[in-house]
């Protein structure tokens, strides 16, 4: 259990919902499978497979939602509807107008998606209740926000808000470049990208290369020119890298060998090492979280939006 992105938002602190609410609300919205007629489905399902919808381990929560789509591809539609149309061409003397085509396409779609594969997968989510963290393990915020559309759905209240900072990730990796070093307590790693603002948005990446005074020269002149990092890799304390990325995300996320070697010391069982992977990885977390927020000039504390609804349009998108 070790989460590799992050989508960040936040939770009041503490965020005052009973475990048991929380568990008996999420069950308005458990998963079922993709019925034959149906493209998609989604719900919650056990995140360690013991049937309970949230595992608690030390006041830390981690829930899971599932999602499961019926893959079928647009050529496939369009290869029987092109043939059902020739057909009624040929039969009728001319070819189906718009909306002949448009009903076509949605009865061939509908016969078809009974006989369509299915693709299961899986987004976890901690929360730390008394801290206020709600982090998604997603690539992206879209993913990100298929889990936040579902829990809108299935809980009365959801006060949950983007992670605002003084910097935006942008100006600060662009400060730590063109000076030379990253903020206290973190080292700039090997990979970078930096993109013009223009229209063409001319990039350079560095990809695995040390960021040292010869490279430092080459992206000093790159800033110079209007250039700005979009994506930095970074280590912090020595346990956790990742690429910090322009919009508060983390990708790419590690934790080094050490961490995990700590966490399978006395596990001795499959349980035993989910429980010691995230005690460890939450642990950690916690401590990592401040410390990059305190790099981008600390936190903006923003109220939360009214009962039911969260906007979590960040503010570099508004």
């Amino acid at each position: 259990m070790w989460f590799k992105n992050l989508q960040i938002y936040r939770l009041p602190t503490p965020w005052n919902i009973d475990l048991a609410k929380f568990d008996e609300q999420l069950g308005r919205g458990t998963f079922a499978r993709c019925a034959s007629h149906e493209p998609m489905s989604r719900g919650w399902v056990s995140p360690r497979k013991d049937g309970g919808l949230i595992y608690s381990n030390n006041r830390q929560w981690l829930i899971a939602l599932a999602i499961e789509q019926r893959l079928l591809p647009s050529s496939v539609v369009n290869d029987e509807v092109r043939e059902r149309a020739d057909k009624l061409t040929d039969e009728q003397g001319y070819a189906p107008g718009r909306k002949a085509m448009r009903e076509l396409k949605e009865r061939v779609t509908e016969e078809l998606m009974p006989r369509a594969f299915t693709k299961k997968r899986t987004t976890f989510v901690w929360i730390d209740p008394q801290n206020g963290w709600f982090i998604v393990d997603a690539g992206s915020p879209g993913k990100a926000e298929e889990v936040i559309e579902h829990l809108r759905h299935c809980l009365d209240d959801f006060p949950l808000t983007p992670l605002h900072t003084e910097l935006s990730p942008q100006s600060a990796m662009a400060d730590w470049l063109a000076g030379g070093d990253a903020p206290h307590g973190f080292t700039i790693d090997r990979d970078c990208e930096l993109k013009a603002v223009g229209e063409e948005k001319a990039a350079v990446r560095y990809v695995r290369h040390p960021l040292g005074d010869e490279v430092s020269g080459e992206i000093k002149s790159h800033l110079a020119a209007g250039k700005l990092p979009t994506k930095l890799a970074l280590t912090w304390d020595d346990r956790i890298s990742f690429v910090l990325s322009e919009k508060l995300e983390i990708k790419r996320l590690a934790f080094l060998d050490l961490l995990k070697e700590e966490a399978e010391k006395g596990a001795e069982h499959a349980d035993e090492q989910f429980d010691a992977d995230f005690a460890l990885m939450t642990g950690e977390l916690t401590r990592f979280l401040p410390q990059l927020i305190a790099a981008l000039g600390g936190e903006i504390v923003e109220s939360a939006p009214a009962a039911g609804g969260a906007s979590t349009t960040p503010p570099w998108e508004a």
